[in-house]
């Protein structure tokens, strides 16, 4: 079940179902399902209708099932982090709990649905036999990161709701500048809105005032400067960088990361190769294919390539003892812009 349906059904009158499963890397949206799924089922009394499980209990959920919610018609159970989902690649069997549980769902359903409701939240799950089990009997959704277009249009709802206006252009340059994360993008878009007030419209240089960039969205910018020769603002982002107190050898890696990243980009354009494949992008964040595409032909493949050679080199280095992280990203940064 996508994240839309489950939402209209648990906003609409009805049941719930007795089993879900939820998972996946949109916490926000996740959580918001939970707390939805919650006011619906009603009165909560923990211990006697409601019932938390994590991996260190799971030998008691088939117990919890079956023990009675005492004055309440149902119990809800929401089971986290359970390892129920986890596959052992080198068994084709799985664990005695997990066969467990798998069996007791598949034969036991009819006692599932008269006494609980069942929600299983996992970061990430593998297709075992629970899983199955469940995808049989009940709901799964897995929450993925939203792409662009949804994400514009939860922000514009966001902002209209407090009578602030702002186009779509400026939240696809917020998105660009503090990621994909739902809970992230509100936090920043709250600001945004307190700082245009209401009436007012939030605009592109407000973003750059007040919003946090992420590490990849100022790497961009480093990047920009590296390709237009503006070394005095390549070395103020890098400053811009250690100020935030962000780890000199993520900002290695994040660069070396990026360059390589232009550098498949430039043979995916020769070859005529899909470009968000050749570069390893999520399917939500294809947007960034432009920005990519944009930013090589600033640099010559050549140039790419002994970036890369020597941001490798100064890893080695910096581990070894011979050159400080810094010291040696400035030279690069400085040889380069000669």
């Amino acid at each position: 079940m996508t994240y839309e349906t489950l939402e209209k059904e648990l906003n609409k009158d009805g049941k719930l179902h007795s089993l879900y499963l939820f998972y996946g890397e949109e916490r926000f949206l996740l959580e918001s399902a939970v707390k939805k799924l919650k006011k619906k089922f009603g009165e909560m009394l923990q211990g006697i209708n409601y019932i938390i499980i994590d991996e260190s209990l799971i030998d008691d959920l088939i117990y919890n099932i079956e023990s009675p919610a005492f004055g309440f018609e149902k119990k809800l159970i929401i089971v986290k982090n359970s390892g129920l989902f986890k596959k052992d690649g080198r068994k084709k069997a799985g664990t005695p709990i997990q066969e467990k549980v798998a069996s007791y769902i598949k034969e036991n359903m009819d006692v599932i649905n008269e006494a609980v409701n069942i929600v299983f939240i996992e970061d990430e799950v593998d297709k075992n036999q629970v899983y199955e089990a469940i995808e049989k009997n009940g709901i799964i959704c897995n929450f993925e990161e939203l792409n662009q277009n949804a994400l514009i249009k939860r922000l514009k709802q966001i902002v209209l709701a407090y009578n602030v206006n702002v186009n779509d252009d400026v939240l696809t340059y917020l998105i660009e500048c503090s990621g994909s994360n739902m809970q992230l993008l509100i936090n920043e878009i709250r600001k945004l809105i307190e700082f245009a007030g209401t009436g007012g419209t939030i605009k592109k240089e407000d973003v750059d005032k007040l919003a946090v960039k992420q590490i990849d969205a100022v790497i961009f910018d480093l990047t920009d400067d590296l390709g237009n020769k503006k070394i005095s603002s390549a070395i103020e982002v890098l400053d811009g960088l250690i100020y935030q107190k962000e780890p000199l050898q993520k900002v290695l890696v994040t660069l070396y990361n990026h360059f390589k990243k232009l550098y498949l980009c430039s043979i995916a354009i020769k070859s005529g190769k899909d470009i968000g494949t050749s570069i390893g992008l999520k399917p939500n964040q294809t947007f960034l294919v432009n920005k990519y595409k944009r930013q090589v032909n600033s640099f010559k493949s050549e140039e790419l390539k002994k970036i890369l050679v020597e941001l490798t080199q100064l890893d080695y280095n910096s581990k070894n003892g011979k050159i400080d992280i810094d010291i040696g990203l400035r030279s690069i940064l400085c040889s380069y812009c000669k």
